[in-house]
């Protein structure tokens, strides 16, 4: 678990330096920020819901958003062996799911980033579901985009999961402070919000399955070459 853990921080790592020797992570940001809105003009209706928004902010600020994650995944780095001792496998398992999907979606996003700056000049058309569209056929990676569902829906079960174990929420409550005087605050920030934003989410289903169902739908409908994206494109506007 800990290495699985190491590797998906290693690799991010690694895009992430790539991306800014390759002047890509400002549109890398763009792009994020874009999927953002995007993901939440799709699930409107969700977000909008009380027991439901917490859990969609999480995914879509801590997961996909343009955030500056370099602090937290260092922190990570420096105290993963001792986390382990101290937390629950469950919980160790939600934090390797979270950040192999953080780090699958960074290096997809670099893909469709490069793919967006060769069709589209600096002057050329901005981003909009059209170009957005165009450059996630053109990348393609449909195994990818697959298994990036896939850990969508696992890493919500997981943390309802993890929010039901005993005694683990207050754990984090009172490893805050060591955390803040250890210069740790980044990463135990990250591991509160997905604490919260679970702990009265419910009927983890109820929220999981109609966002997974959805996004396969997308993802089927962008990738499908018989689909004419200039008149079928199944992008909101945002």
């Amino acid at each position: 678990m800990v290495d699985a853990i190491i590797a998906h921080l290693q690799q991010v790592n690694k895009r992430r330096t790539e991306a800014e020797n390759m002047q890509l992570l400002r549109p890398i940001q763009a792009l994020q920020q874009w999927q953002c809105e995007r993901l939440l003009a799709t699930h409107a209706q969700m977000a909008q819901k009380p027991a439901y928004a917490k859990a969609m902010d999480f995914f879509v600020d801590e997961l996909y958003g343009p955030k500056d994650f370099s602090q937290r995944d260092a922190d990570l780095m420096r105290v993963i062996p001792k986390l382990a001792k101290a937390l629950p496998n469950k919980a160790m398992q939600a934090i390797e799911q979270a950040l192999w999907l953080n780090a699958l979606s960074f290096d997809l996003d670099m893909a469709v980033a490069a793919e967006l700056r060769r069709e589209q000049p600096p002057d050329g058309e901005p981003l909009n579901r059209t170009t957005y569209a165009n450059a996630y056929r053109a990348v393609g990676r449909n195994a990818d985009r697959e298994q990036q569902i896939k850990l969508v829906a696992g890493l919500g079960r997981q943390l309802a999961d993890v929010v039901r174990i005993p005694g683990v929420g207050l754990l984090i409550k009172l490893s805050r402070r060591p955390a803040k005087l250890a210069g740790l605050l980044s990463m135990h920030e990250f591991l509160q919000r997905g604490f919260s934003a679970f702990k009265d989410l419910g009927d983890v289903s109820a929220f999981i399955e109609p966002v997974v169902a959805t996004e396969t739908e997308l993802n089927a409908r962008l990738l499908d070459s018989r689909v004419d994206l200039t008149t079928e494109n199944p992008l909101p506007d945002v």
